[in-house]
């Protein structure tokens, strides 16, 4: 079993990344080939680092304006929530709140909007609630929310003394490919793709495709528990449609790799495949000595320590989460900037990885 502190590093407060690489493509990428030392790259090589008839795998979630702040109606106190996923009832969202003495019947005012809460809810986050509110996420987030920045972003502006418009933000934190709302973080592997990237790859013949997982804000719970395999993994809706597995399983046939754009691709990817089934919810924990379905590769940034993020990287590479440990170190010496709007990595296992079972 994988200890938790097997996936500990000490990370540099000034490796952490409070802005995206500009142009997104020009962000470093380290690209690990098997066993060999990494090679050292931009993401905008990747047409060249591919293969004509590989294929890439993309999470097309679009990311909410997720995080709102608003003003207790009894005593005007501020509070602070982020939006987890609609509730079970028409009407009702399951939302984090951040204030004192919260009790049921409490109304929390927004630009546009009031939240009532009703209800504990009965979800994989302490401390959620259910509220009731007149109209859509969608909608209402669309004019009183916030773009739900990962707080480690947040917490290194404060402490250089950045200041950055939220227009801003949210436009940096989507894909340029999203379309389907409902992830409350984003799939950050994607961020890094431009549509003139995008183009270079299709004229380098590398294959395209999509997938749906709604990301939840417990990506980025860290693993509390002594193994790995203890952690109570989130569960999060996922979705892989036939247009997809036609375009996988034809790069199969000409002998072409898979490679996934980021975790969240991955586990729906593995989740799916073998189910007789387009959409479902999935609790898959990735950790070493996972037999891989479908993916051959993975392009990823780089991750909080004690995440089981981490633990689904050292899945996929030679020597497991010891290797990934020391790439890391290597990438914090080689000035590396690290998490969401960090620099990347792309793992390549090796030629035979491809050659999965039926």
């Amino acid at each position: 079993m994988l200890r938790t502190d097997e996936l500990d590093y000490d990370l540099p407060p000034e490796a952490i990344a409070t802005r995206p690489a500009s142009p997104r493509d020009s962000a470093r990428l380290m690209v690990v080939r098997g066993a060999r030392d990494p090679e050292h790259a931009r993401v905008c090589d990747l047409a060249e680092l591919l293969r004509a008839g590989d294929v890439l795998v993309f999470n097309r979630s679009r990311v909410l304006p997720a995080r709102f702040e608003g003003v207790r109606a009894d005593t005007g106190g501020r509070v602070e929530g982020l939006y987890l996923r609609d509730g079970r009832e028409a009407g009702t969202w399951e939302v984090m709140l951040k204030a004192r003495r919260f009790k049921v019947g409490m109304r929390v005012r927004l630009d546009h909007a009031e939240l009532e809460l009703i209800a504990r809810a009965d979800a994989d986050e302490p401390g959620a609630w259910v509220v009731r509110t007149h109209g859509g996420a969608v909608e209402v987030l669309a004019r009183a929310g916030l773009t739900p920045l990962p707080p480690y972003i947040r917490s290194a502006r404060v402490r250089r003394g950045e200041s950055v418009p939220d227009a801003d933000d949210r436009a940096w934190y989507q894909t340029v490919y999203a379309r389907e709302a409902g992830s409350v973080a984003a799939p950050t592997a994607g961020l890094h793709f431009t549509p003139a990237l995008l183009e270079a790859l299709d004229a380098a013949g590398i294959g395209r495709a999509t997938v749906v997982l709604h990301v939840g804000s417990g990506t980025f719970k860290g693993v509390e528990t002594p193994t790995v395999d203890e952690h109570p993994m989130h569960a999060e809706r996922c979705a892989m449609d036939d247009a997809c597995r036609a375009t996988i399983e034809a790069a199969r046939q000409r002998g072409g790799r898979v490679f996934a754009v980021g975790t969240t691709s991955a586990r729906t990817l593995e989740s799916l495949w073998e189910r007789d089934t387009r959409e479902a919810e999935t609790r898959l924990l990735i950790t070493p000595g996972y037999r891989w379905r479908v993916v051959d590769g993975l392009l990823t940034n780089f991750h909080l320590p004690r995440s089981t993020l981490m633990a689904m990287v050292g899945a996929l590479l030679p020597g497991g989460v010891a290797r990934l440990r020391a790439l890391y170190g290597q990438a914090i010496g080689a000035g590396y900037r690290f998490y969401s709007y960090g620099d990347a990595m792309l793992v390549m296992p090796g030629e035979t990885h491809g050659e999965h079972g039926s």
